[in-house]
């Protein structure tokens, strides 16, 4: 069954769902049209008819359909972003650190409603309302990895952005190329192999204040 169904199957007929239960149900009939159609082929009139609403409703909760993907890319890169925050946090260890940053993006691709194609393979990256927000992960999330090999390293500011942008461009082109081999290695190996190529650079720079880089 899909959320869909799920919250159908969950109330009454005939009842009004609440107006942020509704939008949400939107979303995810959206969310299915999208990633299975891409942005261009996608209709209101599908994404209605997989709601189960008339388009009036649709339009009532989103004027057009740039609106709604909008709406879904905010909350798709959203997640990334924390994810990856989450991760940096989850530990004081640098190796465990990275291993828990490449499994963020492992877990992000993996997630069943393929919303990273709306991210990462969108077919309206021509748009710069949709560029700006992809902008913003791939950005958000290096500055996040950032903030700790400058804290790490000693570093400059624009050195570790480097860094930090190479281990984030790794991580999701690798995830993203893991995905598409139908998961040919299992996760926790695949991520246990992106870490050891990331950790074996990363690890060569010394850390602050220790000539030896001993981590």
């Amino acid at each position: 069954m899909t959320a869909i169904e799920q919250t159908e199957a969950a109330r009454p007929r005939g009842t009004r769902l609440p107006r942020r239960a509704r939008r949400n149900q939107l979303l995810g009939a959206a969310q299915e049209v999208f990633v299975a159609q891409g942005y261009h082929a996608a209709a209101m009139d599908d994404i209605a008819e997989r709601a189960g609403v008339s388009k009036p409703v649709l339009y009532q909760h989103f004027p057009g359909k740039l609106d709604l993907y909008l709406a879904l890319l905010d909350q798709h890169c959203e997640s990334l972003i924390q994810s990856v925050r989450n991760a940096l946090a989850s530990t004081t260890d640098n190796k465990q650190r990275v291993r828990a940053t490449m499994d963020a993006y492992f877990a992000y691709v993996e997630d069943d409603g393929g919303a990273f194609r709306l991210v990462f393979e969108s077919d309206l990256t021509n748009e710069p309302a949709v560029r700006e927000r992809v902008d913003k992960v791939t950005n958000e999330c290096a500055e996040a990895i950032c903030d700790v090999i400058a804290e790490d390293t000693g570093l400059s500011r624009a050195e570790s952005m480097l860094l930090a942008s190479g281990l984030g461009g790794l991580a999701q082109v690798v995830a993203r190329s893991w995905l598409h081999s139908d998961r040919s290695v299992p996760r926790d190996q695949a991520v246990q192999l992106l870490t050891s190529l990331a950790w074996r650079g990363i690890a060569g720079f010394p850390l602050h204040g220790n000539e030896h880089g001993h981590h």
